[in-house]
């Protein structure tokens, strides 16, 4: 069932997976977002400015609140299950139902790493995926030196699909990108 943006409706109960749930963005998740900015990748493969001031990660958590009204995708805060902390950001955009796929990206803040919350929040964004019934494919992009984020990955069900050479431009060179990909009925 598809709204008038042409995407499905926002989920009725917020997906959620071993220590992580999904939830739309708060004011109060500022602090992920600033923290997150200082990263020296994450800034430059989305949209969330590098260094980004408390207004500008204020300005980011509303354009990620106003994704899914304008029709270009689901954007979550990842959340500690236990504490309802915002660890880090997921989302699922790309949207090519008419093909039955879309494209999954993600990133925690550096002081949540090495707690599989990237895995479980991926984990939580396929089986809420999966209840789309024209979604049979999510796909991730991921650079082959990133092996923190291709184990995340893997741990989630995608499976590495192939090399994409110099497929994008990240900070002003074209990259190679590794395709990963996850379909309904072979969920890891």
């Amino acid at each position: 069932m598809e709204t008038t943006t042409g995407i499905p409706p926002w989920p009725s109960a917020e997906p959620q997976y071993a220590n992580v749930r999904l939830r739309a963005f708060r004011d109060t998740d500022v602090g992920m977002a600033m923290e997150l900015a200082q990263d020296k990748y994450v800034p430059t493969v989305g949209s969330l400015p590098a260094r980004a001031s408390h207004g500008q990660a204020l300005e980011w958590l509303e354009q990620q609140r106003q994704r899914h009204a304008a029709g270009t995708g689901f954007s979550f805060a990842v959340a500690d299950a236990e504490t309802d902390r915002c660890v880090g950001q997921i989302g699922l955009w790309g949207w090519e139902l008419q093909h039955g796929r879309a494209q999954a990206g993600y990133g925690i803040m550096p002081t949540a790493r090495g707690h599989r919350f990237a895995a479980n929040a991926l984990r939580a964004l396929l089986e809420f995926a999966w209840t789309i019934p024209e979604l049979h494919r999510v796909e991730a992009y991921i650079e082959p030196w990133n092996t923190a984020s291709i184990r995340s990955a893997e741990l989630a069900g995608f499976a590495q699909e192939g090399l994409l050479r110099s497929y994008m431009e990240i900070s002003g060179q074209r990259r190679d990108l590794l395709i990963y990909g996850a379909v309904r009925g072979h969920e890891g």
